[in-house]
């Protein structure tokens, strides 16, 4: 069995903040695309981390939302290069953000099986002497799909488990509150229950979710709800904060 606890005298790692986000490619419940707005939001939040969900255009070269001369006048946040199209800040739609001044070790894409354009983002970051690994995703609308894709993601998601921390979050499209989805994921992680997060003027639906192994453990987690991001997007953001065990 592995010891995850640190030598002895070892500084402890400090404490770190994630969160999920859905942004709706930048248009609100007003029907105006804004994406200085969204990064309003994120400094509202202001996680070290960041997984975006609809980052892209949908159509021709799927350009970012978030042009990355905002990010960089408007936020501490540097996009996680991922090195796949020319114009678009993520992968099908997902990509990650964190602050400046966390370290990216390595990134990459995955493949998913998919009835719709699906795909899954992950990075290995350093946070206040924490190396984390984190998947970023947005899954099928799809029952069936979903815990296909659960079980592909959960799978890799265990084997970055016994290298470094691990967190998974996105919007997983999934109602239910018990489901073969989350089944899949639960074999592996801790499934946070954060609160309705959609539609955000009035939400009831938790499609927004929070994984993480037991490496870490939750110290705090919720659905960040003010004026603007009710307003914002359609998805209110998620968040987490996380502590070494």
């Amino acid at each position: 069995m592995t010891d995850h606890a640190p030598a002895p005298n070892a500084p402890r790692p400090a404490p770190f903040k994630v969160a999920s986000y859905n942004i709706h490619k930048g248009i609100g419940t007003d029907r105006k695309r804004d994406p200085a707005r969204i990064l309003a939001v994120l400094n509202e939040i202001d996680a070290d981390i960041v997984c975006l969900q609809e980052a892209d255009l949908r159509f021709g070269s799927r350009a970012s939302v978030l042009p990355r001369f905002l990010i960089e006048s408007h936020t501490d946040y540097v996009p996680v290069p991922l090195d796949v199209q020319r114009d678009s800040m993520g992968w099908h739609g997902n990509a990650i953000l964190a602050k400046s001044g966390v370290a990216v070790e390595r990134h990459d894409i995955i493949h998913i099986p998919f009835l719709e354009p699906r795909g899954v983002v992950t990075a290995s970051l350093n946070v206040g002497g924490t190396s984390v690994s984190v998947f970023g995703m947005h899954l099928d609308l799809s029952g069936l799909w979903r815990v296909r894709q659960a079980r592909a993601i959960a799978t890799l998601g265990e084997a970055a488990r016994a290298e470094r921390a691990t967190v998974m979050m996105g919007d997983l499209n999934e109602w239910r509150a018990v489901s073969g989805c989350f089944r899949e994921f639960g074999k592996h992680f801790s499934v946070l229950d954060l609160g309705p997060s959609f539609p955000s003027r009035r939400p009831f639906g938790k499609l927004d979710r929070i994984m993480h192994c037991d490496r870490l453990t939750m110290t705090d987690c919720g659905v960040h709800r003010s004026a603007l991001a009710s307003v914002a997007s359609d998805h209110l953001p998620v968040w987490a904060e996380f502590a070494m065990r």
